[in-house]
């Protein structure tokens, strides 16, 4: 399976994809992502499990698109 999941930052929300959501939840939370690292605390919002490796990064970089934000603000997050 891949996840495409969003962090809450400090400062916004952070998208990305991984195939071990787990193991990638906890480098960010340790610092180890130069994306998130001066963006500590963090919080996983949400994430969506999709079996196809292609799809998953396809939907990510629709989610960090202008449609995709919106999708995400107007669905997704209260």
């Amino acid at each position: 399976m891949y996840y495409v999941y969003s962090l809450k930052c400090n400062n916004g929300y952070y998208v990305g994809c991984t195939d071990n959501l787990k193991d990638r939840f906890e480098r960010h939370q340790k610092g180890y992502v130069q994306a998130t690292a001066n963006r500590l605390p963090i919080k996983l919002e949400f994430y969506f499990a999709i079996k196809s490796k292609y799809i998953a990064f396809d939907f990510e970089k629709y989610l960090k698109s202008g449609p995709g934000r919106a999708f995400i603000n107007k669905h997704l997050i209260k």
